[in-house]
């Protein structure tokens, strides 16, 4: 059967193609696929040809967000059922290197991440009208919930990793850098998590106006000068910040506003930054990372399936598979855009 993809050569060369989709294999279902997200590094491989040293060495289907129907189940496959809707988990750990034995999959050494060019040859993605997968990376969503809000499974997972790595956030003081779609699914799993008051920061309006919606108790655009400066008073006030930008005057904003031995949970990806040590030091400052997600993403799909998080605010834009380039445009405007999808299906 004949499928349509989304398949990138390089640098602003994106194209609606059609290739074969065979049939589901043991232990695998075929998926009709019904929405796809756009995400920060889908949109950095389009605009620039990659991000730091990851590059698009050759072509790649896009994509790794999504939702899908079950189409077709192989051999061996129990728990899913035709016509079921499904989050597809893009994350495929060896299961066997030295830091999976350890129970730390999210480092695996043979990591496969649907739709990134990190690897040759690249592991291909999920904008496609149809697509083959192992069954264990199908997650049912149960509920309310659209196949729209479905594709946010992933997303949703990365936000609820980060928010895990800043330990129990109950009554906490947060402060979200960063009013992304990114920034915004963290303001909302901070919020569910338990987080006392939510102050979240960005450049542009457009993106501050759906803070509200998704949990934040308060929004400041920081284009304004010394917009946090009543938050750095005497060492700064916040007991978590989750720098989610990867702005160089935002990480150091996070450093300034944190109070002594807070935590900053770096969210956003960049190349090399200058990190203003002196405040790391002498305020006693933890600072951690925060990379993809593992047993997140079935609590993800929970989550959207009952709306105990609601995705739906941060959804902006939609387009049909054919308009994938019109997609693409569009995501790169963050006047307008937050979470932009195509229809997959």
């Amino acid at each position: 059967m004949l499928t349509k993809i989304v398949r990138l050569y390089g640098k602003q060369d994106l194209h609606v193609e059609t290739q074969e989709c065979p049939e589901p294999g043991p232990g695998e279902v075929r998926l009709k696929m019904a929405w796809g997200g756009i995400c920060g590094s889908d949109l950095h491989y389009f605009q620039d040809g990659g991000f730091g040293p990851v590059r698009v060495r050759e072509p790649i289907i896009s994509g790794h967000e999504a939702s899908g129907y079950v189409d077709a189940i192989g051999p061996g496959v129990t728990g899913l059922a035709p016509g079921m809707l499904v989050a597809v988990n893009p994350s495929q750990p060896c299961g066997h290197c030295r830091h999976c034995d350890i129970g730390q999959p999210i480092h695996c050494l043979e990591m496969k991440f649907m739709g990134s060019a990190m690897r040759l040859p690249h592991e291909q993605g999920m904008f496609r009208e149809q697509l083959i997968v192992p069954a264990p990376q199908c997650l049912p969503v149960e509920g309310e919930a659209s196949a729209a809000e479905a594709a946010c499974a992933e997303p949703l997972a990365v936000c609820l990793h980060a928010v895990a790595q800043a330990g129990d956030l109950a009554g906490k003081n947060v402060l979200v850098t960063g009013a992304g779609p990114i920034g915004l699914l963290v303001v909302a799993a901070a919020r569910y998590a338990g987080a006392g008051r939510i102050t979240v920061t960005d450049l542009a309006d457009a993106a501050l106006s759906r803070g509200p919606a998704m949990g934040a108790d308060e929004t400041i655009n920081v284009s304004k000068p010394d917009a946090l400066a009543p938050y750095q008073k005497d060492k700064g006030s916040f007991d978590v910040v989750f720098e989610c930008s990867a702005a160089g005057p935002a990480l150091v904003s996070a450093f300034q506003s944190v109070r002594p031995r807070g935590t900053i949970v770096q969210v956003g990806v960049t190349g090399d930054l200058s990190i203003p040590v002196n405040m790391l030091v002498g305020k006693e400052i933890t600072w951690r990372g925060s990379q993809r997600f593992h047993e997140e993403f079935a609590r993800a799909a929970e989550l959207i399936g009952s709306r105990a998080i609601d995705v739906r605010p941060i959804l902006s834009h939609t387009f049909p598979i054919d308009e994938a380039l019109a997609a693409f445009l569009q995501a790169g405007d963050r006047t307008a855009a937050c979470k932009v999808q195509i229809a997959l299906g």
